[in-house]
């Protein structure tokens, strides 16, 4: 049974729990994930903080056409923001284009409300910007 929950038609939606675990966030040793999370945030919300292992492409970038990194390719998409309506008009874009793609209800906010993990770029604690 797939953890995507589809609504009226567009992409799947799913709890930052389930993206935890798709993303393998879930486990303290980062194991068992085999979707991408992908951050759409502009540059200064990925630099204040972000999830261990995201890969980050700004939804003004992916907008103007540019391609997922290499890595991202050909696996399901788990797409966050800082509150879930970027990742939204993301993950419509990403399956129009044919890629598994789904958006993370509440984005960083919840993510970190969770306790999830956010990082700097050094690897220290972030926040959410």
């Amino acid at each position: 049974m797939s953890i995507f929950r589809r609504e009226r038609g567009g992409p799947g939606r799913v709890s930052v729990q389930d993206a935890a675990i798709r993303t393998g966030h879930g486990k303290a040793d980062g194991s068992g994930g085999d979707a991408v999370l992908l951050d759409v945030r502009e540059p200064y919300e990925w630099q204040a903080g972000r999830a261990p292992r995201a890969v980050h492409l700004p939804l003004s970038a992916l907008a103007a056409g540019a391609g997922l990194p290499a890595h991202a390719q050909a696996r399901p998409l788990i797409v966050i923001c800082r509150s879930g309506n970027r990742s939204r008009q993301a993950a419509e874009l990403l399956a129009t284009r044919g890629a598994e793609a789904v958006d993370v209800i509440g984005g960083m906010r919840d993510w970190a409300g969770a306790g999830l993990p956010v990082v700097d770029p050094q690897g220290g604690n972030g926040t959410v910007a």
